[in-house]
C-alpha cells in the first residue's frame, strides 16, 4: 500500500526545542504544509517552536519526550497519530550534549539519545507508517562518524560511535521501501552554524582554522533543513547517506560503498 499523497503530511521532529537544526527543520516542514509534532526534553523551547509555527500559519503540537526512553519514544509517535491522525515523516534529530574527552561515565548519554533514541523512535514510527500506508524517516548523523582516525583533535568518542550506528541503521533498513513503502535515509553534515560551533569557529583566525582542520565556512540550519526535506520527499532515495562537508555541495554516498576507497597495501612479514 502506498501513502495517500493527497492527505496532509504529519512530521515528528525530535530535538526541536532548541535554537538549532531541529527548530529550523520543524518550521521548514510546517511551511511546506506538514503538521508537525515538536519533541524535546526542553519544554519551554519546544513550546516556543510550536508557537512560531502557529504564528506563521502552520499546524504544530508539542510533546515532551526523552527519546532515550523506549516507552516515551513510543508515546511520542502515538501522540502524533492521536493529534493529527497519522505519522508520515520522522526526523531523528535529538542529540545529547557533546562532551569531547568526557570520562567513561558520560559515554552512555550520547549512545542512549543519539543511537538508541533513534532506534526506539524508528521502531515506533515503522508501526505507525505501516498503519498509515508508508512514510519517510530521516536520521541525522555526522561526518565525525566517518573519520578513520583523526589528524586533528575533535569529536567525542561516544558521539562518533552513536552516529556511526545511525548510519548503519539507515542502510540496513533500505528494504522497507519495497516491503512497506517506508524510506529511511540519513544526513551526515559537517560543521553547522549553531551556537557552540559558531563560537569556537569565530574565535579562530583563518590560519588557525586550516591548522586545526576547521572548515572555512559553516553550514546554515536552513541548508540542513533543505537537505532533510530532500531526503524525506525524494522517492528515488532509500537507505542512502547524504554527506555534506561544510565547504562543498552535498553528495550521496554510493550504494554498496565499502568505505575503503583509499587504503595502504599491507604485505605480511616474511613475504
Amino acid at each position: 500500500m502506498s501513502p495517500d499523497t493527497k492527505a496532509p503530511r504529519v512530521a515528528v521532529v525530535t530535538g526541536a526545542g532548541g535554537t538549532g537544526c531541529g527548530r529550523t527543520i520543524a518550521r521548514r516542514l510546517a511551511a511546506d504544509g506538514a503538521a508537525v509534532v515538536v519533541s524535546d526534553i526542553n519544554d519551554s523551547g519546544g513550546r516556543e517552536t510550536a508557537r512560531l509555527i502557529a504564528q506563521a500559519g502552520g499546524r504544530a503540537a508539542f510533546c515532551h519526550a526523552d527519546v532515550g526512553d523506549e516507552r516515551q519514544a513510543r508515546e511520542l509517535v502515538t501522540f502524533g497519530e492521536r493529534t493529527f491522525g497519522r505519522v508520515t515523516i520522522l526526523v531523528n534529530n535529538a542529540s545529547a550534549q557533546l562532551q569531547p574527552g568526557a570520562p567513561l561515565d558520560h559515554w552512555t548519554d550520547a549512545v542512549q539519545t543519539d543511537l538508541l533514541g533513534a532506534m526506539f523512535c524508528t521502531r515506533a514510527a515503522i508501526d505507525a507508517m505501516r498503519r498509515g500506508g508508508g512514510g519517510a524517516i530521516v536520521n541525522i548523523a555526522s561526518i565525525s562518524a566517518l573519520w578513520h582516525g583523526r589528524k586533528t583533535p575533535g569529536g567525542g568518542i561516544a558521539y562518533d560511535v552513536a552516529k556511526a550506528g545511525v548510519i548503519r541503521l539507515t542502510t540496513r533498513l533500505a528494504g522497507l521501501a519495497g516491503s512497506d513503502s517506508i524510506r529511511v535515509n540519513c544526513l551526515a553534515p559537517g560543521w553547522i552554524d549553531t551556537e557552540g560551533p559558531r563560537q569556537y569557529w569565530e574565535s579562530l583566525t583563518a590560519d588557525e582554522r586550516r591548522e586545526r582542520g576547521v572548515p572555512s565556512r559553516l553550514l546554515t540550519t536552513d541548508q540542513i533543513a533543505d537537505a532533510v526535506v530532500r531526503l524525506a520527499t525524494d522517492e528515488t532515495l532509500t537507505g542512502r547517506v547524504m554527506l555534506w562537508w561544510s565547504e562543498d555541495a552535498p553528495r550521496i554516498i554510493r550504494w554498496g560503498d565499502r568505505g575503503y576507497e583509499e587504503y595502504e597495501e599491507f604485505i605480511p612479514p616474511g613475504r
